[in-house]
């Protein structure tokens, strides 16, 4: 499926379809992950949820998925475990991956009660690739790198298979890119980043703040001075290794 990506292990392109825009509070509608394994083989598999909230209009004129469509679908708990098992050993893919989907993924983990590491995989996002080269939306992505329309855009399982077109077409496009998922997500953090989301750098070996309030601070004087700022960080929808940076600071500064 891939011409010019070297995987050595599985890669999973996901997309989601939701009940909102805020990455905090929204809950999934419809989700579709293509897995290819490294000797090309894939596993394509779309599945509606029931959110448990209403779906609103706004949302439903986006995806044209109402809350009828979704009233005897499964939820996401009840799917998590056999969701998560599927992932496992699974470097992550996805237009706007790192900013949107995955973090709405790790929360509907997380209400679900299963375990969902990050830890050990590559994420990369073709968004990150595409924003750099060229600043567009996904849409415009097809028309510039595949020389056609997206018709079906806002369907999870069109929107996964226009990924995986933009994708490599970047890496024919593009020769100076590295071509392995690992290699991808070293050059777009940068060799400083310490977590997925990039809300922390390294700096002479000291970890510092990248957003948020307390931007340029080090995270041990923040967890020293202002502790309650990395408790309220674990509330949030985090990054599973976001999250672990402020846990492990707090656990330091406590133990101190």
């Amino acid at each position: 499926m891939f011409k010019n990506l070297v995987l050595t292990q599985p890669l999973a392109v996901i997309d989601l379809e939701t009940t909102g825009l805020d990455a905090k509070t929204a809950r999934i509608v419809e989700i579709s992950v293509l897995k290819v394994s490294p000797d090309g083989t894939h596993d394509h598999r779309t599945r509606r949820l029931n959110p448990q909230v209403p779906i609103p209009p706004e949302s439903t004129a986006v995806h044209g998925i109402t809350d009828e469509d979704v009233a005897d679908a499964p939820t996401f708990a009840s799917i998590a475990t056999s969701l998560a098992e599927f992932l496992v050993g699974c470097d992550l893919c996805g237009f706007n991956l790192k900013r949107y989907d995955l973090r709405i993924l790790v929360a509907e983990f997380r209400r679900a009660g299963v375990t969902f590491p990050l830890a050990g995989r590559a994420v990369v996002d073709p968004m990150e690739i595409y924003h750099q080269k060229e600043p567009r939306h996904l849409a415009a992505a097809v028309r510039w790198y595949l020389g056609r329309e997206h018709a079906e855009a806002h369907s999870a399982a069109a929107d996964v298979l226009a990924t995986v077109e933009i994708f490599d077409a970047m890496l024919a496009r593009y020769e100076d890119l590295p071509t392995t998922p690992a290699d991808l997500q070293k050059q777009f953090s940068g060799p400083v980043a310490v977590d997925s989301e990039g809300f922390f750098t390294r700096v002479n070996g000291e970890i510092r703040f990248v957003r948020g309030i307390h931007r340029g601070q080090p995270l041990a004087f923040v967890a020293r001075n202002s502790p309650d700022y990395l408790t309220w960080m674990l509330r949030q929808n985090f990054a599973t290794d976001t999250a672990t940076v402020a846990e492990s600071a707090l656990r330091l500064t406590s133990a101190g």
